[in-house]
């Protein structure tokens, strides 16, 4: 593929809620376009986009993938981006390395969460918006009832530029406002000019709407609309196109992307209307001092660069997908890492288009390539090290669901912790820890499917097979009383015997660390044999009496005992000390502790009262509500941790996919009387 210039490069992310046609329409595209030699399905998993194992198991995009194609003497970089809230990262990476979100929805099922979570974050990070009404050949599509429902959810910024025809409910043909004609469509999906519709078909309506919209961009195009005068072709595009750009216009067009109806349109729409990478992408960057200075996307400048997103192959090393925004780069070069410090050899550069790379000798302003074996992490900024400069890194969602991941194969651990490692770097949503209380490795997602994926990938790239279980709880344990007890441990077997006697108090106490204090008078036990009933003591708190959990909030005092001049050692006072403590801790009313959280909820207001039952239902207290704007309405609470395992799945259920929700530890308290038969039987068997 030649190169071209920034004013010539046009950047598009396909978003949306799952199923609304996104792959499809990247297919559909491609072909059309002639960068791919055959029209792919996703249900056949042969799609450019969808190559991915799990993608083609699943017949769903998992993640974010990038094809080229050259149309009108331009180059379009087309990202398609998943659109299950589990893998939303792919589609937050697609966006941002974007100038243009466009935005499937299914002329089916009409306006859905994942629309307008694209359409928001679109908004949020000042990318210009196109919606596409997909699977129009489908029975009980509604163009026109989608097309409502987006100026209903959206505003007055929807503007529709191509329509369908529909009789006996029937496509019979696509008229293109802006040109004023009307196609049909042969089996090839070649168009074929025909007449316009009646005006029946409320063509007047939707022209006006157009008129309108193009008359906001600019003043002399107001004022031509406010006297009456017809726009000219090109007065609409240009109008159109600007608004775009400004956020104040978000078209609307319509494919088939089965029949290739209304396709053809959509590449002229997106070489007249949508921005060029040069005209919209303005980006605010810091320099060392803290300044902030505004970087536009100039090939002139020095080079600035943004890693979008990693991919972990076991063959290639690490790739990295990069956004160049001013300058160039250049293969077997070297750049400054700016988020690091480091210093970035860069070796080849490639284009990409799905699964194939082709090699290229360099990159310019608003291009995006992959270059392999960086060190480099996603949202890293490279750069010219004359001008050193770092972009803002992308908040990206934080894990809310976790499972405790175990290696099927003996001697596979150092596979998996090598594997996930790669993971953690390909996707900024996962998170991977070790549970120092509980002794599991924790793999934390945005849902079961992310970490179900997660796990597929980690057998296939890495071959490490692993089991996922729902994680342990980290209880604890502790006393509600004081006691004082003897622990005296005397044996004689020939020769010297072992003794140790010592009488020590035990008392609740505010904090986690046990607290061990002496008071004994006398001598009844020698100073040298203090350490050695404190360390009996520390060794004993790890295991409590009644579940084998850590024990917490324990103060204990040594207070009296005895010794034998030959035979008491350190030895046998740590024996005495374990045994003052297992009889104690039974006489203190010991109790069983269960981790509390603080939960953040943010949900559509309609939700509160759902979510709220649900939250009582796990014990939780309701803290307080908050509106947040928008619809939406934080909801703080404090829950017992066992309570939250399904939380996510539930959450998503009640909110429709729009509400999240952040979870921290808080506290322990007192596990309820009626669980605690239920906690120790489960960890009876578990040490089984």
């Amino acid at each position: 593929m030649k190169q071209y210039d920034a004013l010539k490069i046009k950047n598009i992310a396909l978003a949306g809620h799952a199923g609304s046609g996104k792959t499809s329409l990247a297919e559909a595209l491609l072909f059309k376009a002639g960068a791919s030699e055959r029209l792919g399905k996703v249900a056949d998993g042969n799609t450019v986009m969808d190559f991915d194992s799990e993608e083609i198991k699943r017949k769903a995009t998992l993640n974010t993938s990038l094809a080229s194609f050259e149309y009108d003497g331009n180059k379009v970089n087309l990202i398609d981006t998943p659109g299950l809230f589990d893998f939303e990262g792919g589609m937050i990476e697609g966006i941002y390395a974007c100038s243009t979100a466009m935005i499937t929805v299914s002329a089916k099922s009409g306006v859905k969460v994942g629309t307008e979570k694209a359409y928001d974050f679109a908004v949020k990070t000042g990318k210009s918006r196109m919606f596409v009404v997909t699977k129009l050949d489908e029975e009980n599509a509604d163009f026109y009832k989608v097309l409502a429902e987006l100026k209903t959810v959206f505003g007055p910024s929807v503007c529709p530029v191509v329509v369908p025809t529909v009789r006996d409910g029937k496509i019979v043909s696509y008229v293109n406002l802006i040109e004023m004609k009307a196609y049909t469509y042969d089996e090839k999906g070649n168009a074929v000019e025909t007449q316009m519709p009646d005006s029946e078909y409320r063509l007047d309506g939707l022209i006006t709407a157009v008129s309108e919209a193009v008359a906001e961009t600019d003043e002399e195009l107001f004022e031509k609309y406010f006297s009456g005068e017809k726009f000219t072709q090109k007065e609409i595009v240009k109008g159109i196109h600007k608004g775009m750009n400004e956020g104040k216009i978000t078209p609307v067009t319509c494919v088939s992307s089965f029949t290739l109806g209304g396709v053809d349109m959509l590449l002229k729409e997106i070489s007249l209307l949508v921005p060029a990478a040069a005209e919209h992408e303005t980006n605010m960057a810091s320099l060392p001092n803290g300044d902030l200075i505004e970087i536009s996307t100039n090939e002139s400048d020095p080079l600035s660069a943004v890693v979008f997103k990693t991919v972990a192959d076991p063959f290639v090393g690490k790739m990295s997908y990069i956004k160049v925004i001013s300058g160039k780069l250049s293969a077997n070069s070297e750049v400054l890492n700016a988020s690091s410090g480091n210093t970035e050899k860069i070796g080849k550069l490639y284009s990409v288009f799905g699964k194939k790379q082709e090699e290229t000798a360099f990159a310019i302003a608003g291009d995006i390539v992959a270059a392999s074996k960086l060190s480099a992490n996603t949202m890293d900024t490279l750069c010219d090290p004359s001008r050193p400069v770092k972009f803002e890194k992308i908040e990206f969602p934080k894990p809310c669901f976790s499972m405790a991941v175990k290696a099927k194969s003996q001697g596979d651990e150092t596979k998996i912790s090598a594997g996930i490692q790669r993971l953690l770097e390909e996707d900024l949503t996962l998170s991977y820890v070790q549970d120092d209380s509980t002794k599991e490795q924790v793999l934390s997602g945005l849902g079961e499917q992310h970490i179900e994926v997660a796990c597929a990938k980690l057998k296939s790239k890495f071959g490490a097979d692993v089991e996922l279980k729902a994680p342990k709880i980290a209880y604890r344990e502790t006393i509600t009383k004081k006691v004082k007890v003897q622990g005296k441990y005397k044996k004689q077997s020939g020769g010297h015997g072992q003794y140790g006697d010592v009488w020590i108090e035990f008392e609740p106490y505010v904090g986690d660390e046990l607290v061990f204090e002496e008071r004994v008078f006398g001598g009844a036990v020698p100073k040298n044999f203090f350490p050695a009933v404190e360390k009996g003591l520390q060794e004993c708190v790890k295991k409590g009496v009644l579940a084998g959990y850590p024990v917490v909030g324990l103060k204990a005092i040594l207070v009296d005992g005895s010794y034998h001049p030959v035979d008491s050692s350190e030895l046998s006072f740590k024996v005495a000390a374990s045994i003052a403590y297992k009889d104690g801790l039974k006489q203190a009313e010991p109790v069983i502790l269960e981790p509390v959280d603080k939960l953040s909820a943010i949900v559509p207001d309609e939700n509160t009262g759902d979510i709220m039952g649900d939250l009582n239902k796990r014990r939780g207290r309701v803290l307080g509500m908050t509106p947040v704007g928008k619809g939406m309405t934080e909801i703080a609470a404090e829950v017992p941790h066992r309570e939250m395992q399904n939380f996510t799945t539930v959450l998503r259920q009640i909110t429709r996919g729009k509400g999240y929700f952040s979870l921290e530890f808080l506290r322990y308290e007192r596990l309820p009387a009626n669980l605690v038969s239920e906690v120790i039987l489960s960890a009876d068997s578990a040490e089984e």
